[in-house]
């Protein structure tokens, strides 16, 4: 069983950072990448960054410059950065991994920004 925990969400003003983690736990086979995607009310969810196991990394258009991610390999975690956030980037965000074998999905973190 694989489990996938996030933390560092929260309620911040529009120009602050937070830092969002997630942990897998379990029997994860051979972790291809590891990204975070976000869904605010009433849209679709989206791509925010990724990394793969070499280190290459993905960023929305929305979010580069801004957003930065990295993952410590020997934990099985990864980290997403957001500074200077803006009332729009308010959404559930979701850790995945992807393995050879299959996807997993985190629960989900809050981030609220306030104007």
């Amino acid at each position: 069983q694989v489990q996938l925990v996030e933390s560092g969400g929260g309620l911040v003003q529009a120009g602050g950072s937070l830092r969002l983690s997630c942990a897998a736990s379990g029997s994860i086979f051979s972790i291809n990448a590891m990204g975070w995607f976000r869904q605010a009310p009433g849209k679709k969810r989206e791509l925010v960054a990724a990394i793969t196991n070499d280190g290459r990394t993905t960023y929305a258009n929305s979010v580069k410059g801004r957003f930065t991610i990295s993952r410590d390999s020997a934990k099985n975690t990864v980290y997403l950065r957001v500074s200077s956030l803006k009332p729009d980037d308010t959404a559930v965000y979701y850790c995945k991994v992807e393995t050879l074998l299959k996807d997993y999905w985190g629960q989900g973190t809050q981030v609220t920004v306030s104007s």
